[in-house]
């Protein structure tokens, strides 16, 4: 978690986020009548660990395995370049997209930047019958046509605030909190947080 001298407001709390992500998933299964064709797939970092959470969510409601990635869009971003020392991660999907549904999952939406090297990334491994966007915060600002299907809650921000997701498994908390540091700089040990 960041400086508490940092933190402008905390916009979700641990609880917030679990209600946010159940009622994700019951949406997903609506929207895709069950669980029978659809395929999690997380942006790593931050939405691959949502995707697992949704995933278990959705296993528990239906009773069926669901498959679920996680995909590392470093070479894929635009800004790749402009990146002194990018941190690459593995992409690890063991199934095939291709005619899935594939629910690509990530933990905040601002720009549409990442989600678009999320397409481009996850349209290299195949070609899903569909591919539908769950974000846990929708923070507008959009740059690219892009929405999301299922969103746990929209946070009107400026442009100059920090919308960032911590989690437990590599945080030590849960929160998300809008930071009052300057955009595209790191606080505490949560990366970037969405584009």
């Amino acid at each position: 978690m960041s400086d508490e001298s940092q933190v402008k407001s905390v916009v979700m709390d641990a609880a917030e986020i679990d209600r946010s992500l159940t009622r994700i998933a019951h949406q997903i299964l609506e929207a895709n009548h069950g669980c029978d064709n659809i395929a999690l797939v997380g942006i790593v970092t931050r939405g691959d660990l949502l995707a697992k959470r949704l995933a278990s969510i959705i296993e528990g409601i239906e009773g069926k395995e669901v498959p679920l990635g996680s995909l590392d869009i470093s070479f894929y971003r635009d800004d790749y370049l402009t990146i002194l020392a990018p941190e690459v991660h593995e992409t690890r999907i063991s199934f095939d997209v291709t005619g899935k549904d594939v629910i690509l999952v990530d933990d905040v939406l601002y720009t549409g930047r990442t989600i678009r090297a999320a397409l481009d990334a996850l349209m290299d491994l195949g070609r899903p019958k569909t591919i539908q966007l769950a974000v846990l915060v929708d923070r507008g600002h959009r740059e690219l046509p892009i929405r999301a299907d299922f969103v746990g809650k929209n946070v009107p921000s400026a442009h100059d605030e920090n919308v960032r997701m911590f989690l437990e498994e590599v945080d030590g908390i849960t929160a998300v909190e809008i930071l009052d540091i300057k955009p595209g700089t790191r606080a505490g040990s949560a990366p970037l947080g969405g584009e």
